[in-house]
């Protein structure tokens, strides 16, 4: 016997095993196949537009970029509260009534698929499927879809756009109150230190100085007139008489008046009249011209010639009132000239507190000037979200309606099926075959027994024995492709749709 004879006898004896097992998985996959609901698929397509407006001109404040707008908006979209507003519009389940909000959830982000292509130089795309069982669902779904979307674009980039120009507009309210009190700082410490700013610290050095000196010339002039005196009472003692002829000099009193009216033309050339310095000028020549006048009146009551001890007592009133008078302005000038030095000395700590006080106003101006600058590019970044001239998500291929389900492709799924039964009976046949160890060529009595038969003599059934099998294989090939069909449908019918009966298996074996 050939190995082609062979081989075929072992395929026909085991015919019935190959029979049975390629007719149940042909049967289940024609039946799968049949009653497979069908599903509807439809797609839109999305596109991130570029703003409106160049940003050089004018700038949203919106800097998200396109493929993080699109990640955004496709978690958005898929949240609890959307996903079951769209569920109640369309019922996507066929039996959604009895669905959990967790089974409904689960459905609708299963058949929808979201894909977003972004790349460098490339055009920023986002593309959603959704599968449903019929098209108008379909479409329904997607529809919402796509109003969700351009609701949640509008409303996000509108959203940022209005919390930044709150934002900018609080700190400028903020920077403007702090402003406001730095100046009043400024303003309360530099009228509290008026005489002490470092503005007019060369002013007050040089009148210090101009005051140092008045004060020196008026100690020589207290000096020169109580020699004065001296000497005129040390004559009076030894001669007993003072002699005063013809015309008298000039006093003191008169010639410090005419030095004084020579230093205020000279000082009205280089200060105003209202000048400090020059007010006690005009003060000192004041109070001379009161002394001289009073001198002139008294030597005009007095004779030409005077001896004795009136002309000695007239002559020494006058140089007591001079030195009385000189006293009088070295006092004020002392007194002048303390407050000058205690302002000079108060100048140093005076600028540093100043300056920091000057510094923190600079600081706050700069912060106030640069907020204010931002709030206008604010304001122009929210108008020009508010008017939809900024980046923003737009359709390039509406939802349509599909009109031919998508899946399940019956004839693939029905030749697959019939295909792995096939491939089935083939192994189980394969796998008996392996297991069988009995003889059953002669060369496998030579083999194992080392005998060379004369002959051999196959079983030979009788005709009632061959009736009898072939009916039994009958009613089981029969049994088999209306059982399983049966089955499968009642399982579909009367427990789970086999898709999400599919499904559940899946997710039992953890297959994906």
């Amino acid at each position: 016997m050939g190995p082609v004879r062979y081989y075929s006898s072992i395929f026909l004896r085991r015919f019935p095993y190959f029979l049975i097992v390629a007719t149940i998985v042909s049967a289940i996959s024609v039946t799968v196949a049949m009653t497979l609901p069908p599903t509807y698929s439809s797609t839109i397509r999305l596109i991130v537009e570029s703003p409106q407006i160049p940003g050089n001109l004018a700038a949203s404040t919106v800097t998200t970029s396109p493929f993080e707008q699109l990640q955004i908006v496709e978690q958005r979209l898929l949240t609890r509260p959307v996903l079951l507003d769209i569920s109640r519009k369309y019922k996507v389940l066929p039996n959604q009534d009895e669905a959990t909000p967790d089974e409904i959830l689960h459905e609708l982000r299963s058949n929808t698929r979201v894909r977003i292509s972004s790349g460098r130089n490339q055009a920023n795309l986002m593309s959603i499927t959704f599968d449903g069982r019929s098209g108008p669902i379909v479409a329904g779904v997607l529809n919402e879809y796509l109003t969700e979307i351009q609701k949640l674009d509008v409303e996000y980039r509108k959203e940022r756009a209005s919390d930044t120009l709150a934002f900018f507009e609080q700190e400028v309210e903020r920077l403007g109150a702090e402003l406001d009190r730095a100046d009043a700082r400024v303003l309360e410490f530099q009228s509290e230190n008026a005489g002490a700013l470092p503005a007019s610290l060369q002013f007050r050095m040089a009148r210090q100085g101009t005051l140092q000196a008045s004060l020196q010339q008026t100690d020589q002039q207290i000096f020169t007139l109580q020699k004065q005196r001296e000497k005129l009472l040390e004559i009076y003692s030894t001669t007993g008489q003072i002699t005063t002829v013809g015309q008298q000099p000039q006093t003191q009193a008169q010639q410090q008046l005419t030095q004084l009216r020579n230093q205020l033309d000279n000082q009205l050339g280089i200060y105003s009249e209202s000048s400090p310095q020059i007010k006690i000028l005009r003060a000192r020549i004041n109070r001379l011209e009161e002394v001289v006048a009073a001198e002139q009146s008294t030597s005009a009551a007095t004779t030409a010639t005077q001896t004795g001890n009136s002309s000695l007592d007239l002559q020494l009133a006058q140089l007591d009132s001079q030195i009385a008078a000189l006293e009088d302005q070295r006092t004020v000038t002392e007194e002048s000239l303390e407050k000058v030095t205690q302002s000079i000395e108060l100048t140093p700590a005076n600028s540093i507190t100043l300056a920091e006080l000057q510094r923190d106003q600079s600081n706050i101006q700069a912060q106030y000037n640069t907020a204010v600058s931002r709030l206008a590019s604010a304001s122009t970044g929210e108008r020009i979200e508010v008017t939809s001239q900024g980046q923003r998500i737009s359709v390039i291929e509406h939802p349509s309606v599909p009109s031919t389900p998508t899946k399940p492709n019956r004839l693939v799924i029905a030749g697959g099926g019939i295909g792995t039964g096939i491939a089935l009976g083939l192994a189980l046949i394969f796998l008996l075959e392996v297991l069988n160890r009995a003889p059953r060529r002669p060369e496998d009595l030579i083999k194992k027994l080392d005998v060379w038969p004369i002959a051999t003599i196959p079983y030979v059934r009788s005709r009632g024995e061959v009736m009898k099998q072939r009916l039994i294989w009958v009613v089981a090939i029969l049994v088999i492709m209306v059982g399983v069909p049966a089955g499968v449908w009642a399982v579909h019918t009367y427990y789970l749709p086999l898709d999400l009966f599919a499904e559940k298996v899946i997710d039992k074996l953890g297959v994906f």
